[in-house]
């Protein structure tokens, strides 16, 4: 009964401090206080500047690369620990270097499992994250993940446009199963992108399976990187007879030239939420945030209540 009674303890890694600060605002606390010790040659040291002795805490950070991003999480889940926290619950909007979640070809690691294995290692007691690349990952862990679906934050968008002749689509066969999911709650047709690759982040060929003429198509994916794979597919879909194309994506990596890309293709706008932060503004881009979805998981998790709900498509 204590471990409701007592406040729960939310600190923001510095690569998602300014969501931490919405998380926290729309939780209801305050936001905790860490500083980050940099010594000259780069490593650095965070220090939670209050007692979390037996508090829950939630640390909020996305691990997109580089690699500090990552190694700030880890720390600060060791930091709590060895300062006897309770429970320590890695909020992690983006959890990065998941598409290295199998073998794909000789001596190649699995990232995804080593990471997992490194958030316990360091203490974390609970997962939440949001849209993972590959469902599975959730198995690479022995703790309990939280594995939210953005599509809570990118439906009721949707369906305020009133877009006639509505039609989703998946860039690629990965993402089939998430293009019908949306596709059967907006009760709409769905489309699929075939694509092959000469190599990472380069595709030698792109065809669509099924008919987009006269259609408003929604390209649905869980992130956007170099952003080549949109391009190429909106462009495509124009040829083919599309009315306008959009894209939702939830995570906003956005690498290498992908803003160019976004605002030469033939994309109406790009949606996004803010769980990783944009480098930079662009006209074609509407950042839709999640910092609401995640306090009212954060909360029921404390309260020891049901998320189940946040788990539907």
């Amino acid at each position: 009964m204590s471990n409701n009674i007592t406040n729960a303890k939310i600190f923001g890694c510095s690569q998602s401090m300014d969501l931490a600060k919405q998380i926290a605002k729309a939780y209801g606390e305050d936001l905790g206080n860490v500083i980050t010790s940099t010594y000259s040659d780069g490593e650095f040291q965070p220090s939670f500047e209050e007692s979390v002795r037996g508090a829950r805490l939630f640390l909020i950070g996305s691990t997109h690369p580089g690699a500090r991003n990552l190694m700030e999480m880890l720390l600060m889940c060791d930091a709590a620990k060895r300062a006897s926290a309770r429970h320590i619950t890695a909020v992690m909007p983006y959890f990065g270097w998941a598409r290295q979640d199998r073998k794909d070809k000789p001596r190649v690691p699995i990232a995804a499992k080593l990471v997992a294995k490194m958030l316990e290692t360091a203490g974390a007691t609970r997962i939440i994250t949001m849209d993972l690349h590959a469902d599975q990952i959730q198995g690479f862990f022995e703790k309990p993940v939280d594995h939210l679906f953005a599509s809570t934050i990118f439906l009721p968008y949707l369906r305020s446009l009133n877009l006639d002749n509505l039609t989703i689509a998946s860039p690629d066969m990965g993402g089939s199963k998430r293009a019908y999911a949306y596709s059967k709650a907006l009760e709409c047709d769905v489309v699929i992108c075939y694509k092959q690759r000469a190599k990472a982040n380069v595709i030698s060929h792109m065809e669509v399976i099924g008919d987009v003429e006269g259609k408003n198509v929604v390209l649905a994916d869980d992130m956007v990187d170099t952003a080549g794979t949109l391009a190429k597919a909106a462009d495509l879909m124009m040829e083919r007879g599309a009315l306008s194309v959009r894209a939702i994506c939830t995570h906003p990596i956005m690498s290498g030239d992908a803003y160019n890309k976004i605002q030469n293709s033939k994309l109406e706008e790009l949606i996004v939420t803010d769980s990783i932060p944009l480098k930079q503004k662009s006209d074609k881009i509407r950042v839709l945030t999640c910092a609401n979805l995640f306090a009212e998981v954060m909360h029921k998790v404390h309260h020891n209540k049901s998320i189940s709900s946040k788990f539907i498509m």
